[in-house]
């Protein structure tokens, strides 16, 4: 039962001076009318926290929410930019949001800690983290290509994981690489002091291409998933209780949220959309937000026909794997029985 209605009778009953009998409060309390429960569609606003700021990559949640689709599915939500000092996962557990987005590495961290988070949708389907080379070395077209190169990680980071886990899929050695630490200056990387750098694809790898094609040194992207290394990035998440309490919430939140995704990486509503996401980001230029938009939309919707959303059940598996193994979990957290939503055939 709803306890706003709960709340409502007794709410009455004791504005009349009324006093409820010790075992009827124990019965209420027992059978949940006076416990909070999560927000319904006629309730509080639902709140969906973002993992990072509203711009290009958040181009389909943006889309849902002006356009209304939450709306035609009975639904009111908030939808709150995300940053460094936000993570969706805690707020889920506080009751501070119904809805967020998370990294694979984050829902397996926190199955490990013992944290009822569940995925409903996978958002990027190919990962954005990715690494910057120039054009004038040899194209890397297989792993054995990485042997002798200065390649830059982010110690801590997921780069960190995927990269040391490429280089075990290639049998190289990492005392046959050089890695570098990376901070938040691309310096190095402009000054030959490494080979590879990483970016990500839809944001930074389009703005440092251009700077050094405008200084004539064009360049590639080495992604890993090109060579079996497929560590997932962006989903939905929910917490188990509202899974289980409101299924019909959460597959309207969820059907409401992918075809907003749908609809604006058609190439039919580009325009619609970019003007959407100048609203949120109004300090990108028109030109570069929309080149972050498709570049977006390959990594989400990889083909024209490709169902967005879908989770990628092999992919979540070999990412819990290349955590294990790292030794940043304890234990296997079996992340599969996590996910709840769309899968492949």
């Amino acid at each position: 039962m709803n306890s706003r209605r709960g709340g409502g009778l007794l709410g009455t009953f004791l504005r009349r001076g009324g006093r409820w009998p010790g075992k009827l409060l124990w019965l209420l309390t027992l059978t949940g009318w006076l416990l909070p429960t999560a927000p319904t569609a006629a309730a509080d606003p639902l709140v969906y926290r973002l993992k990072w700021l509203q711009n290009s990559s958040t181009v389909g949640d943006l889309y849902a929410d002006v356009q209304g689709f939450f709306a035609a599915r009975g639904l009111t939500v908030e939808v709150k930019p995300g940053g460094p000092e936000r993570d969706a996962i805690k707020e889920l557990e506080l009751g501070h949001a119904q809805f967020g987005v998370a990294s694979a590495d984050q829902v397996i961290r926190a199955a490990a800690k013992g944290a009822p988070v569940v995925v409903i949708a996978q958002i990027f389907q190919v990962n954005p983290l990715q690494w910057i080379y120039r054009a004038s070395r040899p194209p890397l077209e297989t792993l054995a290509d990485l042997e002798g190169l200065i390649i830059g990680i982010t110690y801590g980071g997921n780069d960190e994981m995927i990269m040391r886990t490429v280089l075990a899929k290639a049998g190289l050695d990492e005392r046959r690489v050089t890695l570098m630490s990376v901070r938040y200056d691309f310096t190095p990387f402009y000054r030959r002091r490494a080979d590879l750098w990483p970016i990500y694809r839809n944001s930074q790898g389009i703005v440092i291409a251009d700077r050094m094609a405008r200084a004539g040194e064009p360049v590639r992207f080495f992604n890993p998933t090109d060579f079996g290394v497929r560590f997932v990035a962006n989903s939905v998440v929910t917490h188990q209780r509202l899974l289980d309490d409101q299924p019909d919430l959460v597959h309207r939140f969820r059907e409401a949220l992918l075809e907003g995704w749908r609809a604006a990486l058609a190439e039919e509503n580009e325009q619609r959309a970019l003007t959407i996401i100048a609203r949120f980001d109004p300090d990108t230029p028109p030109d570069l937000m929309a080149r972050q938009l498709r570049v977006t939309r390959e990594l989400v919707r990889p083909t024209a026909d490709f169902p967005v959303g879908r989770l990628d059940v092999a992919a979540w598996r070999q990412t819990e794997e290349i955590m294990h193994r790292q030794g940043l979990i304890p234990r296997p957290v079996n992340v599969v029985s996590r996910l709840h939503g769309p899968a492949p055939p």
